[in-house]
């Protein structure tokens, strides 16, 4: 039986290699294949050290093998940053690790992220106009799309089942809990749309805002912006003369200049300004609708007791699923993030029950 360390290895091996036969760029395909080669020494240095045959050790487990397919339907984008979610937050668990136990940091705990990172500023026949493309790939999607998705249906679902746990101690699941319902359906899912249409639209707005700014500075005083330029390329470590000469080579095109500042000056990627708002509005509000839907369903066709009974075990059954669904960024046990979600869920449901049932009985 493979350790989790041990299947971790084997994963990342696995999903680098999804990574590499997926990407069109040849010279991003050959990082990922290196990171895929890399990941299987470790792999096979786990597996000796643990006694386990390395014949067919490349086993993915059902979390890889979900990614993967994730990435099929959707996107590798989604795989790349689900991956280096994961790479993260296990250089952090064993940095927390060594604190915890007073033991010393020697530097090499966050050697996975580092080692990408090493082999893309070292790989010499990557344009910076790939790399670049890389970075943007990895920070716009992935993980944090992943768990958008998750979490939208998770507020959906556990904002919903409460309040329709509510009227359904008040009411004894009578007709009015499917009212309520619908009603905590839609309010909800279109207070998310919003809310999610508002934080798209002032983000762009901002950034819109200082890349106007920085293009009046480029026009008003183009010396200024050349010499803040060369700065910023001697403080990433560049001699002096060739920051000079790079950022002169740069500013003889004000439109490419522009760019550059925008992203070196201000960290404003300009791709993220083409995201619809309108989109990511629709995004939440059929995630958030998603899990709503789940505890009201049952109240479509019956009502009463059964109703009520049918609407927790589909809901315990939902909230599992997204607990579930959790462990593909955290890498938890699965039966452990799904029943504590579903826990959590049900807490939040009774209480909410009880309190409904009181309210119920001092009306009538």
């Amino acid at each position: 039986m493979k350790n989790k360390s041990l299947q971790t290895e084997i994963d990342a091996c696995y999903l680098y290699r999804k990574l590499a036969e997926n990407e069109k760029e040849e010279s991003i395909s050959n990082i990922f294949r290196k990171m895929s080669e890399i990941e299987l020494g470790h792999a096979e240095a786990f597996a000796k050290r643990e006694n386990i045959s390395t014949e067919n050790l490349i086993i993915p487990s059902w979390r890889a093998k979900t990614l993967n397919l994730i990435g099929k339907i959707f996107s590798y984008d989604y795989v790349l940053g689900a991956l280096m979610d994961t790479e993260k937050s296990l250089s952090n668990a064993i940095l927390n690790t060594k604190k915890n136990n007073k033991l010393e940091i020697t530097g090499s705990e966050t050697n996975h992220v580092k080692i990408l990172w090493s082999i893309l500023d070292n790989d010499k026949t990557l344009s910076v106009d790939q790399h670049a493309k890389f970075e943007t790939k990895h920070r716009s999607v992935g993980g944090n799309a992943i768990r958008a998705a998750v979490l939208g249906g998770n507020d959906g679902l556990v904002s919903n089942f409460s309040l329709v746990m509510g009227i359904a101690g008040a009411t004894a699941g009578g007709q009015g809990v499917l009212l309520a319902g619908i009603a905590g359906l839609l309010a909800g899912a279109l207070s998310m749309a919003l809310g999610e249409w508002i934080s798209v639209r002032s983000s762009q707005e901002l950034y819109e805002n200082q890349m106007a700014i920085e293009m009046d500075e480029l026009e008003t005083n183009p010396e200024g912006e050349l010499k803040e330029l060369a700065l910023i390329y001697m403080a990433k470590g560049i001699p002096e003369e060739q920051s000079h000469n790079m950022a002169t080579e740069i500013m003889s095109d004000k439109s490419k200049a522009h760019e550059v500042l925008v992203k070196e000056e201000l960290g404003i990627n300009a791709d993220e300004l083409k995201g619809s708002a309108i989109e990511a509005a629709l995004y939440s509000f059929f995630l958030f609708t998603i899990g709503a839907i789940i505890p009201v369903a049952p109240f479509l066709f019956m009502s009463g007791f059964h109703a009520i009974i049918t609407s927790v075990i589909a809901s315990a059954a939902g909230l599992f699923l997204i607990g579930a669904a959790i462990t593909l960024f955290t890498g938890k046990n699965v039966w452990y993030s799904g029943f504590r979600q579903v826990l959590f869920g049900l807490v939040a449901a009774g209480i909410t029950f009880g309190i409904g049932e009181l309210i119920g009985v001092a009306i009538k």
